[in-house]
């Protein structure tokens, strides 16, 4: 039950209890009180818009993956990864340490991320050209 709350959930998160009963067969009180306990356990972890940055004026999207190992890695610096250009971080096995989301106005911003970036490590980029599969929903492993 809780896989089919999670799947109309992570498909409109914006679901009136009233709908999501329905869609799933239960009561609101019920559905109510699951997604709460889901919440509470750190399974749902927040309700978000997806915004696409080239639609907001964040024409230039990349994947920069940093070369950086001991105190000066970029991750052991969170100053670094506040940054409103920097949209999501990923610690990595292999030959780097982690690969950085980025989106940012123009090719001269993106020279000075990487820029700044460059304090931390060594970053190599690779400019995202299109996302045919943007996002995707959690569903149960074999789901």
């Amino acid at each position: 039950m809780d896989w089919l709350l999670l799947r109309e959930l992570q498909t409109e998160a914006r679901l009136s209890f009233s709908e999501l009963s329905r869609r799933v067969h239960l009561s609101p009180p019920a559905v109510a009180e699951r997604v709460r306990k889901l919440e509470e356990s750190g399974v749902i972890g927040g309700y978000r818009a997806h915004v696409d940055p080239r639609l907001v004026g964040r024409g230039v999207v990349a994947l920069v993956t940093m070369s950086c190992y001991g105190p000066g890695c970029v991750l052991r610096n969170p100053e670094a990864l506040r940054s409103a250009d920097v949209l999501e971080v990923h610690r990595v096995t292999g030959g780097a340490c982690c690969v950085l989301r980025v989106a940012v106005a123009t090719m001269a911003d993106f020279e000075e991320l990487i820029d700044r970036l460059s304090a931390y490590g060594t970053p190599s980029s690779s400019m995202v050209l299109s996302s045919p599969v943007p996002w995707r929903p959690t569903l149960p492993p074999g789901g």
